[in-house]
C-alpha cells in the first residue's frame, strides 16, 4: 500500500498515512481537528507485507538475508 505525506495548512502538523490508492484523501488534521490537510509532494514509498514475496518465500540457502535475520557469512 502507498504511503502519503500530509501537512495541515492551519497548524503545519505533518503526518504519514498508509492508504489504498482508491481511498479518499485525508482532510481533518489529527492535531488541531481543522479540515486543512493537504497532500505533500514526496518520494513515493510503499510497504510489502505478508507472504508470497521473493524475499520471504523463494530465496534459498545462503541467499536469504531477511531484515532482522542472521546474515550469511
Amino acid at each position: 500500500m502507498p504511503m502519503y505525506d500530509y501537512q495541515c495548512a492551519s497548524c503545519d502538523h505533518q503526518l504519514e498515512a498508509i492508504q489504498k490508492i482508491s481511498d479518499a484523501p485525508l482532510v481533518d488534521c489529527p492535531a488541531c481537528q481543522a479540515p486543512q490537510l493537504k497532500k505533500m509532494l514526496s518520494m513515493p514509498g510503499f510497504r510489502l507485507s505478508g507472504t508470497g514475496w521473493y524475499e520471504t518465500d523463494f530465496k534459498t540457502g545462503s541467499k536469504k538475508n531477511l531484515a532482522g535475520g542472521d546474515k550469511a557469512d
